[in-house]
């Protein structure tokens, strides 16, 4: 496997190159963000993750993968090295800057929504899995397509989560789609990566979003 590890501001990360990867062009990148069970110190706990064995079952998997580790409770504890980090990638020289995705699972489903909403203007494409986020805020995904996955039997994450969540975007004049699997729990994301339309949906799309962003809440009067 062609994976290098590294540290961003004391965040262990992974990328894994696809197979053909020549040095000097650029690549769509797939931002992954992994859920509680991964936490910890062991860089191997990301390395070996079962998310960047995908590419060995596509051999013309296009995608250069980003792999962060949280090493603390949630991604919300170090969010501001996330967004930082976020942007470091974008300006890599392997980076094709107009097909950055963001995608990741149950805790990292959380990071997904709301990373994409801090940093609208980065991705292309999202693919939220068994998460939740702001809703309130979701006018800030407008330009940002958006298909979430959720188990419908999910007693971790209820699917509550991503229905309000797309309905927001959308009612925000958004493209947010939603795929609910009626005998899945929580993990959805086995049957969500598994899947190979996952990733010929990202790549249909390019970067459009620092278009005309919506900030509604912006009065303090009203919203505090």
């Amino acid at each position: 496997m062609n994976i290098k590890a590294d540290i961003f501001e004391g965040m262990q990360y992974a990328v894994r190159f696809p197979e053909t990867y020549k040095e000097g062009e650029q690549y769509p990148i797939l931002f992954f963000l992994h859920g509680a069970g991964t936490r910890g110190e062991d860089i191997n706990n990301i390395v070996t993750h079962s998310f960047l064995r995908r590419p060995e079952k596509w051999p013309d998997f296009k995608f250069i993968i980003v792999a962060p580790l949280c090493h603390k409770n949630t991604w919300f504890d170090h969010f501001e090295t996330l967004t930082r980090f976020a942007l470091f990638i974008a300006n890599q020289a392997y980076t094709d800057k107009n097909r950055i995705y963001l995608t990741g699972n149950s805790m990292g489903g959380y990071g997904t929504w709301q990373l994409a909403m801090s940093l609208p203007e980065v991705f292309a494409a999202i693919a939220p899995l068994c998460g939740g986020g702001m809703y309130w805020n979701a006018g800030r995904l407008a330009n940002v397509p958006v298909w979430a996955f959720h188990g419908a039997r999910d007693k971790a994450v209820f699917v509550e989560e991503s229905v309000k969540m797309v309905n927001a975007v959308n009612k925000r004049g958004g493209n947010a789609r939603l795929t609910i699997y009626p005998e899945n729990g929580h993990n959805c994301w086995t049957d969500t990566y598994g899947n190979p339309a996952l990733y010929e949906w990202f790549l249909t799309h390019t970067n459009s979003n620092a278009q005309a962003l919506i900030d509604e809440y912006n009065n303090s009067k009203d919203f505090g």
